[in-house]
């Protein structure tokens, strides 16, 4: 079985009910249009969901957890080791993403499917380890194709679990040293060239010297390891990372089961274009939270074929810009259910 024909499954969004939505949002009392794209969304989350009234709480946060061979070359600010310690302060609730979940009511979950170490002591973290991270692909793949499909399902049962404890839309976020400069190389392969300059940023912080090492190592790689931009299996196992890959196996997941995807940042909208080219319908199910001041975010966003919600210059990850960016679509449900009509109300329309 081909992984298209694996996650297959997805159905198409309800267009009749966005129509119906479409139109009962003409009945509501205020000007035709003046809430603007808070319309769109509600129209969006009707096709969706396939409800007249949808619900998107509470939303499900998953963190996918995973550290990169290629970190070795110098191209973060920061050591491998800070993964670990990351998911750690997650588990003691100290994240960015723990904070702005918290905010928004939110289901939380960390996934280790792939840090370098083992932290199968702390309770807490679902262990769904594939590997001790990826392989550096400056010399060598990142994973085999078969540790690739594995990561998908892991991101696509995780993503089930969720759903089926209740929760009404989707986030995703990612803990990895090194996954920017991963992300960069996925999506120049994605997009078929070998040039990477305009692509790359700063990541975690890092300085000149270090940014331009960071553009020679994915130019390099790519050279090397010659990845199939047609085929994003190939791509992932060639140049990419377990967590993009699990991101990716919940989006999938999220669509077959109507659950609208809130996209992050740069590493989740790379995670999303996998998806996408996975099977082209999960595209529908995606609404992207925010952009991020990664240079790359720009062009992935424009492969995509998506507008974010928010640009507020953020590029922390962990699914932090889609959280903060979830009660416009909070707001969005909220229009079409709680407002009045026209004609509940007994306010004249415009005639």
């Amino acid at each position: 079985m081909t992984i298209e024909t694996k996650y297959s499954n997805i159905p198409s969004i309800d267009a009749e009910m966005g129509k119906k939505v479409f139109n009962y949002i003409q009945t509501l009392t205020k000007p035709v249009g003046s809430l603007g794209r808070l319309e769109e969304l509600a129209v969006q989350l009707g096709e969706i969901t396939s409800n007249p009234f949808p619900t998107v709480t509470p939303p499900g946060i998953l963190v996918f957890a995973a550290d990169h061979g290629v970190a070795v070359e110098g191209v973060s600010a920061y050591p491998k080791e800070v993964t670990a310690q990351m998911v750690l302060n997650f588990l003691g609730g100290g994240a960015g993403i723990n904070v702005f979940g918290r905010q928004i009511g939110a289901i939380q979950r960390v996934i280790d499917i792939g840090v370098a170490s083992d932290i199968i002591e702390e309770p807490g973290v679902i262990q769904k380890k594939v590997r001790y991270g990826t392989g550096n692909f400056l010399v060598e793949e990142a994973m085999t194709r078969n540790e690739v499909e594995q990561a998908l399902e892991i991101g696509f049962s995780q993503c089930e679990e969720v759903i089926q404890e209740g929760a009404k839309c989707i986030i995703l976020g990612e803990l990895g040293i090194g996954n920017t400069t991963t992300s960069s190389a996925m999506l120049a392969a994605l997009n078929g060239v070998d040039s990477v300059g305009d692509l790359i940023g700063r990541g975690t912080g890092i300085s000149d010297e270090k940014l331009l090492l960071k553009q020679q190592v994915i130019e390099k790689a790519l050279a090397e390891r010659k990845p199939n931009p047609s085929d994003p299996i190939d791509v992932l196992s060639k140049v990419g990372g377990l967590e993009i890959a699990g991101m990716a196996g919940a989006m999938l997941a999220a669509a077959q089961n109507r659950v609208p995807i809130l996209v992050d940042g740069f590493i989740s909208t790379i995670s999303a274009l996998v998806a996408k080219a996975i099977n082209p319908a999960a595209g529908d199910y995606m609404i992207v939270g925010h952009r991020s001041a990664e240079p790359g975010h720009l062009l992935a966003l424009q492969l995509l074929e998506k507008q974010p919600l928010i640009d507020l210059g953020m590029r922390l990850g962990e699914g932090t810009g889609a959280a903060i960016a979830f009660p416009i679509l909070q707001s969005a449900t909220l229009m079409i259910k709680e407002m009045a009509t026209f004609e509940s109300a007994g306010v004249s329309s415009k005639e």
